[in-house]
């Protein structure tokens, strides 16, 4: 039985592993590791793919790395304006309450939890339930 299990696990993350590289953050990550892992190898291949989908989504942030530059400049070509934080300014950073103009993450980037402004002169992305930033888009 665990033989089989290393087994099914190995062959999971064979062929999800590629996949997910793809995904946008640990959300993203974790539901298309889960349905690649269940395509390749059922229930047991859901649960390790998804876990799998996670870590790798959650180095590669929200946005995919393909898209971090398109995103960019879809940002800079809107010419919006830039709030200038006070401090040490970084992921984790919470934004305040006034004064931040948020704009909708547009579909084709796959976040639409998420809301985008210019910090610093700086593309981030940002939690809009906390006003916590989550990616700083370079």
């Amino acid at each position: 039985m665990i033989r089989r299990f290393i087994g099914i696990t190995a062959l999971v993350a064979v062929v999800a592993l590629p996949v997910v590289a793809q995904a946008q953050g640990v959300p993203g990550g974790v539901e298309r590791g889960s349905r690649e892992g269940e395509r390749a190898a059922g229930p047991v291949g859901a649960v390790v793919g998804g876990v799998i989908g996670g870590v790798v989504g959650g180095v590669t942030g929200v946005l995919g790395v393909d898209q971090r530059p398109r995103f960019h400049t879809y940002v800079v070509e809107r010419h919006h304006p830039s709030y200038e934080y006070q401090g040490d300014f970084r992921v984790g950073a919470v934004l305040p309450e006034a004064g931040v103009t948020y704009y909708d993450v547009p579909e084709e980037y796959h976040a639409q939890s998420y809301r985008y402004t210019v910090v610093n002169g700086r593309t981030v992305l940002v939690d809009p339930r906390t006003r916590r930033v989550v990616e700083i888009v370079e």
